[in-house]
């Protein structure tokens, strides 16, 4: 790996696998993450707000459990960000099964990164909580069976939590292990998306792939979480990386509906989905890549956006 972008890829990360049980017959949406994410911060409002949510006029705003969960705030500003983004964690959950009887599982993953991996004690009793108060429309009732750490040892076992196994890695070391199976004779891959891709490139969102706007993408959220962090990723952020021949794609646009209790509204979110066949990857590119598999890409990534695997 580059020096350059081994240094950008010391961000810190821990994937958290929730096993979810359901305790009574249920019917749950389609698209879980955007109803697991509000659950999450509807919990941690009700938890620790002492304002009535005025957050405006809040004199311990800097010191706002749900600001440094849901809303962290970034270690130095990028130059590109002028909004509010939520970067220090993703949701995951592609089990898209409605209906759910007593004793069913469902499985989401949570992924924290940087100074938010210190608040896993936060998340967990939020999910709790949402479990007791219930999840989603139907207020779905369940239970946590177990949580899983990044290599599936069980972090929660019933009422116990091993701390021990809590295993905080940094980027790198995922890109690291990828590579071990990469034969670097094979210049063909495959890039699959496992939920949509929302990127605006040369003013437009993209309506086909595009491995220039997919690259300075992964960039991006890369230099972003550096920034997050306060690690200097400038040099790998303005580093240019040899673009992969897109040989074929299939692309569909696709759109995910969600209620917004802010709001008190439904709204859609939009993006492609698909996969990409290439040809002529080159090593640094495919590192780039790699890593742009567990941080999500594009907008919407706390909805579970811009997730996508890599396969030759």
């Amino acid at each position: 790996m580059n020096q350059i972008l081994q240094e950008a890829l010391n961000v810190h990360y821990i994937t958290l696998s929730f096993t979810l049980e359901m305790t009574e017959d249920t019917i749950l949406p389609e698209n879980k993450v955007s109803a697991i994410r509000g659950g999450i911060g509807e919990m941690l409002l009700r938890a620790n707000c002492i304002r009535d949510r005025k957050c405006e006029c809040c004199y311990f705003a800097s010191e706002c459990m749900i600001h440094h969960t849901m809303y962290s705030q970034f270690e130095k500003k990028p130059r590109f960000v002028t909004t509010g983004e939520s970067i220090g964690y993703v949701i995951e959950c592609e089990d898209y099964q409605r209906e759910f009887r007593e004793g069913d599982t469902l499985v989401f993953r949570l992924i924290l990164f940087g100074k938010t991996v210190v608040y896993f004690n936060l998340f967990l009793q939020a999910v709790h909580m949402l479990g007791m108060n219930g999840l989603g429309k139907q207020e779905s009732h369940f239970q946590i069976r177990n949580i899983g750490n990044t290599s599936g040892e069980p972090i929660l076992d019933g009422v116990d939590v091993h701390m021990e196994k809590y295993q905080v890695m940094q980027l790198g070391d995922y890109v690291g292990h990828r590579l071990k199976t990469w034969k670097g004779n094979v210049f063909s891959v495959k890039m699959i998306f496992e939920t949509p891709l929302t990127v605006k490139y040369n003013g437009e969102f993209l309506r086909e792939y595009s491995m220039d706007a997919i690259v300075r993408s992964v960039k991006r959220r890369i230099y972003m979480l550096d920034c997050f962090e306060g690690i200097d990723g400038e040099e790998a952020f303005d580093q240019n990386y040899p673009l992969p021949v897109i040989r074929q794609q299939k692309v569909r646009r696709k759109e995910v509906k969600r209620f917004s209790s802010r709001k008190q509204s439904s709204m859609y979110l939009k993006g492609i989905q698909g996969e990409i066949e290439l040809e002529q990857m080159e090593p640094d590119t495919l590192e780039l890549l790699l890593a742009g598999e567990l941080i999500h890409i594009g907008k919407n990534t706390s909805f579970g956006f811009g997730r996508y695997r890599v396969e030759w």
